[in-house]
Order: structure tokens, then C-alpha cells, then sequence
């Protein structure tokens, strides 16, 4: 071996010696077990419930979901209204039927119970816009406000949009508080799977042009009560609907946490105690919106690097 070859050899040696130990070429994987740490307590909460439980969770950011019961049918209850008012937005957008500013004249007749601002207008009087309407829906689920919505945007037409994005499970069949439709089995469905994706259709654009959506989502962001947001901290912008029947509780919403904005379902039946259902909905959202802000303010290895 040459003189030349032996320094080349010695200085690699050398050099080898020096540098530093090789750093993780992969992310550590702190950031499942955090994830796997929420799956865990959202199973607890549906173990100790007291009826049938079904859950999605999707990270709109990298599209990580958790699923618990997520493709099976639950009754909507209100909820359903959430792909009600989408349609609505969707023909008065595109001018092919309902418009947000045609005008409503208030008709006794068109009066269901749970009506809590429509019962109070005045007959031949109150003149409102279906965009009026939409937020009585959001505000106080106002079922008959719903139901001259869906008489104005036809029924089929909410079916026939929910195909389009391949939604095949959730269907509306029958008005508010249609109790002989309920009896004979012509329930308001959907799954919680359904429920979060044409929420985050919305969000994507597939319904909706942008100034549309923006509207939408300002609608459905109208303060309520309703357990998804229940436990959240003030200030937290969330678009969701609720529901409720008897045995059944169901919410279902988009959080527009920054950095890190999630779409969450949890519907809930033969719920023996539907405060204890509505309290689960809330533990559930609760868990998911830790998890998914110590994402949005934290490193890949967990370290906070926001204020």
C-alpha cells in the first residue's frame, strides 16, 4: 500500500472516530402512542355507555381517522338537517331551484311542535327569507322552519346530492315530527362515517364554491347548545348539528382548530339516560380536541413551539 493510500485510510479513520453518533432518521413515534392514548379513551367512554355508540374522527390535515362503530345506521334525529341546508345552499347557488333570498310568508298551518321562533310570528305578517329560516334551523332546530325547507328544496333533491358524493347510507324520509313516518319505518339515517365526510365535502369544495362555503359554515357556526362543543374552551369555532330524539342523541360538527381543523360524529342509540348520551358526546369531543391541539401547537416529538 502507497505512502497516499495509508493517510487516506488513517484520515478516515479518524474522521469516523469524531462525528457525532447518527440522529433518528424517522420520527420518534411519540406522536402515535398520543393518538393511541385518545383511542384508548374514547373506548372507555363507549364501554361505560348505556346503548349503542358509534364514532368517526378525521384529521383533516393528514386524513388519520379513528372509527368505533362508524359504518353502522343510526337514526339522525335533527342532524339530518345539516345535508338539508347544504342542498339549499347548493341550489341557490347554482339558480337551480330554492334561493337563500326567496321570501317565507308565516302560515299557522306550518306549525310543528319545537318550533321555538316560528310559532311566534304573526300569520300573513312575518315575511322572512329562506336564509331566515336556515338559521332558525341552526339556532333552536326549529322543526318548522325544516319542514318549509324541505318542501321548497324537495326531498329527493337532498337524496339525489347525498348519491352524488356517494353518500348511499344517509337518507332524509320524512318531515319533523312525522311520528306515522317514524312508525312505519321511514326513519332520517345516516352513519357516523357519512355524517363527517360530507362535512369535510363541504370543506374541500365538492359542494360548495368558496364564498358558499364560507356562508355555510358561518351559519352552521351559530352559537347552540349542543354537547360537541359542550366542554371546549371559549372561542372555539365549531360548525356542527345536533340531534334528538327519544333514545337517541347525535352530534356532528367540523372544529376549525388552527393548524390542525377536524371533522368528529358520534351518534348515539337506545340511549336508557339521554342526558348520560349527550354527556358521552361531549367527554368524546373533549378527548379528541386535546389530542388534536397538542398536535397543532407541538414539534413531531411533542415540544410546544407556540406561545
Amino acid at each position: 500500500m502507497t505512502k497516499f493510500l495509508c493517510l487516506l485510510v488513517l484520515l478516515g479513520a479518524s474522521l469516523a472516530q469524531d462525528a457525532p453518533p447518527p440522529g433518528p432518521q424517522v420520527p420518534l413515534h411519540t406522536r402515535q402512542l398520543l393518538w393511541d392514548n385518545m383511542a384508548t379513551d374514547i373506548s372507555g367512554v363507549e364501554r361505560q355507555f348505556d346503548g349503542v355508540m358509534g364514532v368517526l374522527i378525521r384529521d383533516l390535515t393528514d386524513g388519520r381517522e379513528f372509527a368505533l362503530n362508524a359504518d353502522d345506521i343510526f337514526p339522525t334525529a335533527s342532524s339530518i338537517k345539516l345535508p338539508m341546508l347544504a342542498e339549499l345552499y347548493r341550489q341557490s347557488q347554482t339558480g337551480s331551484g330554492a334561493k337563500l333570498s326567496d321570501l317565507y310568508t308565516y302560515r299557522p298551518e306550518d306549525v310543528v311542535p319545537d318550533s321555538a321562533i316560528m310559532e311566534n310570528l304573526t300569520p300573513g305578517i312575518s315575511r322572512v327569507t329562506n336564509h331566515d329560516l336556515a338559521g332558525f334551523v341552526v339556532a333552536v332546530s326549529d322543526n318548522s322552519a325544516t319542514n318549509v325547507l324541505i318542501d321548497r328544496v324537495g326531498m329527493e333533491n337532498v337524496n339525489h346530492m347525498l348519491d352524488s358524493l356517494g353518500l348511499h347510507q344517509t337518507r332524509l324520509r320524512r318531515k319533523m315530527m312525522d311520528i306515522k313516518a317514524g312508525q312505519e319505518g321511514r326513519e332520517n339515517v345516516s352513519t357516523p362515517r357519512e355524517m363527517a365526510t360530507i362535512l369535510e365535502d363541504i370543506y374541500r369544495g365538492k359542494v360548495l364554491n368558496p364564498p358558499t362555503t364560507d356562508d355555510f359554515f358561518k351559519l352552521l357556526s351559530t352559537t347552540k347548545d349542543s354537547p360537541l362543543p359542550r366542554l371546549l374552551p371559549d372561542g372555539t369555532k365549531i360548525a356542527n348539528k345536533p340531534g334528538e330524539l327519544d333514545g337517541v342523541r347525535t352530534d356532528s360538527g367540523l372544529v376549525f382548530l388552527k393548524q390542525r381543523p377536524y371533522v368528529i360524529s358520534v351518534m348515539t342509540t337506545y340511549a336508557h339516560d339521554e342526558h348520560a348520551a349527550s354527556e358521552a358526546i361531549s367527554q368524546i369531543s373533549l378527548i379528541a380536541y386535546r389530542y388534536f391541539q397538542a398536535v397543532s401547537i407541538g414539534s413531531e416529538y411533542g415540544r410546544k413551539m407556540a406561545p
